[in-house]
């Protein structure tokens, strides 16, 4: 499959008509999962070491990381997991919550996601959205 079209969300937010889940972690979700993995993208998982990191420095290394596999890669990686999921959706997970205030609202998945659209001017959406409160009913 050459077309792709790619997402990112969170573990806990997907849901499977979104497409294929594949996991971008170092680590698997240590809680249950209500469907299957499609795959790992194992290009796109940061190093145990970079967890503890701050902002900057993991930017840094993440992006010189992304840069040594190189597009042509990571589109192999993900053609593979698509033929094998059999279809052309797919939705790189992790676990981080981008709902929260910053400093704390950056991701991985999102800093793959701005490289890629630089790399191949392929925008990757976000699919995890902020819960919505119920609107209020005035008499």
């Amino acid at each position: 499959m050459t077309d792709l079209h790619l997402f990112t969300n969170r573990y806990q937010r997907f849901q499977p008509d979104q497409g294929a889940p594949v996991r971008t972690t170092v680590g698997k979700p240590r809680f249950g999962l209500p469907y299957d993995l499609a795959g790992f993208a194992q290009l796109l998982a940061p190093t145990y070491s970079m967890l503890k990191m701050a902002e900057g420095p993991y930017r840094h290394i993440y992006l010189e990381r992304l840069e040594a596999h190189g597009v042509d890669l990571i589109s192999e990686q993900f053609a593979e997991i698509a033929d094998k999921a059999g279809t052309d959706r797919l939705v790189l997970l992790c676990f981080c919550d981008l709902n929260v205030p910053p400093p704390d609202n950056w991701c991985h998945r999102r800093m793959f996601a701005a490289w890629w659209e630089e790399q191949t001017n392929q925008e990757v959406p976000e699919l995890d959205r902020p819960r919505q409160s119920p609107a209020l009913t005035l008499f």
